[in-house]
């Protein structure tokens, strides 16, 4: 009896307050296989291929602005640059990037399945 291979893992990046846990449970709800990378708090550039190994990387832009009023964050800029740093080799290597200052969690949501579908 034949199974069918496993759906591809999608990694899943951005500053704290991107909207990375809601992006997993839509994706999840579609049938995705997720991964939840919090490459922002590592100082390993390539934590995130390292240790999730996803096969898509997706990364939310999230600017200083949405990131505190979303988490209610009490963060200076350089705190918010820090993380952007710290995300840069993920944000480099990430199939499909997604602003998440322009959209609202359903947008998102919509450009990650219209991307992933037309990369499978």
């Amino acid at each position: 009896m034949d199974s069918e291979p496993p759906s591809p893992l999608v990694g899943v990046v951005g500053p704290c307050g991107a909207g990375k846990s809601t992006l997993i449970a839509g994706l999840e709800r579609h049938g995705f296989r997720c991964r939840h990378i919090a490459q922002e708090h590592s100082y390993a550039k390539q934590m995130w291929r390292v240790i999730a190994k996803p096969d898509i990387l997706i990364y939310l832009e999230c600017n200083f602005e949405n990131s505190t009023k979303r988490r209610n964050l009490n963060w200076t800029p350089a705190d918010h640059a820090e993380q952007l740093r710290r995300l840069a080799h993920a944000r480099e290597h990430a199939d499909i990037v997604i602003d998440t200052n322009t959209a609202d969690q359903s947008g998102v949501l919509s450009q990650a399945l219209t991307q992933l579908k037309s990369r499978l």
